[in-house]
């Protein structure tokens, strides 16, 4: 039985490809061991974010760097350092805040390329393995910790670290919990759950907990999950589908509208709105290194950094 109508297909082009001699990190690192097979080793391309002066930045994950990219595509080393970058995201201060694998939450200087621990542990014990990281309007930092969860082991948390400081974990039962984004009022956070392969509906209490969370998409396929999401200014949500080569979007109420088709390699791992009108899509695919580009016809909803 078909629910609804197929969606649109969007093409994407290649906007900016990491060169060759930046994927240097050895095939057999400890990282890529733990991974699922077929996953990319030498440079893992993700967190994707845009400055307030419109440059593009990004992480690589196994290679521990985060990459500036010019308007022209050309990638800058911004900073190399002893981690696994797997989020990043700007605070409004023009602070980079990285969701690292290896550390926890980290801070970077864009101005000097310094990084620094900002948040290693949760209650003296270590993170299982930050992923991705979302700020809220009022500043209270959103970020999840997978590390080698899944359907075997749903300990995945969803964590909460508020503008003043406070810690609260708001789910600690997810099966490999990894991107995340909030609606349009912010009373709910998409989450997505790669292992489960389905987006879960997180709503939030008024006294900040959460309750009745529930599938929101359920997806089929590819040999990875969900990844990174993105919301635009209608509150449509798009999903990063891992080995399906593939961005989803749907939206408000859950139906499809688009399948943006990766004109690379299936590694569709994130996506950030940006470009003169903010209507262009920019999604890392890790498998080539690349990062393509869709064009819109709605913007992004703006970003903590920006309002």
């Amino acid at each position: 039985m078909l629910f609804f109508h197929p969606p649109k297909d969007l093409a994407t082009s290649v906007f900016a490809r990491l060169p060759d001699e930046f994927r240097k990190a050895d095939p057999n690192n400890e990282w890529a061991r733990y991974q699922p097979k077929g996953s990319p080793a030498r440079s893992l391309l993700e967190g994707p974010s845009f400055d307030r002066d419109g440059n593009l930045w990004c992480v690589d994950l196994p290679n521990g760097r985060i990459y500036k990219i010019a308007s022209d595509g050309q990638f800058h080393v911004a900073a190399e350092y002893d981690g696994w970058p797997n989020g990043l995201k700007f605070h409004r201060d023009g602070r980079i805040f990285i969701a690292d694998y290896k550390n926890g939450i980290m801070e970077m200087d864009p101005v000097n390329g310094k990084v620094k621990p900002h948040l290693l542990r949760a209650n003296l014990a270590p993170f299982k393995g930050c992923n991705d990281l979302f700020f809220a309007a009022n500043g209270d930092l959103y970020f999840t910790d997978q590390g080698l969860t899944g359907l075997h082991d749903p300990t995945g948390r969803l964590f909460r670290l508020t503008a003043s400081g406070k810690l609260e974990c708001l789910l600690d039962n997810v099966p490999s919990p990894n991107g995340l984004v909030m609606n349009l009022a912010e009373n709910m956070i998409y989450l997505a759950v790669t292992r489960g392969n389905c987006v879960w509906r997180v709503p939030l209490n008024p006294d900040g907990g959460v309750a009745k969370v529930g599938v929101y998409i359920q997806l089929s396929g590819g040999w990875g999950g969900p990844d990174g999401l993105a919301l635009d200014a209608e509150g449509r949500l798009f999903i990063a589908h891992v080995g399906m080569a593939a961005v989803w979007a749907v939206d408000a109420l859950g139906e499809p509208v688009y399948r943006i088709r990766s004109c690379a390699e299936p590694h569709t791992t994130n996506m950030a709105f940006g470009g003169a009108d903010n209507k262009t899509l920019f999604i890392t695919e890790s498998g080539s290194g690349s990062i393509l580009k869709a064009q819109l016809d709605v913007p992004g909803k703006p970003m903590f950094s920006h309002l």
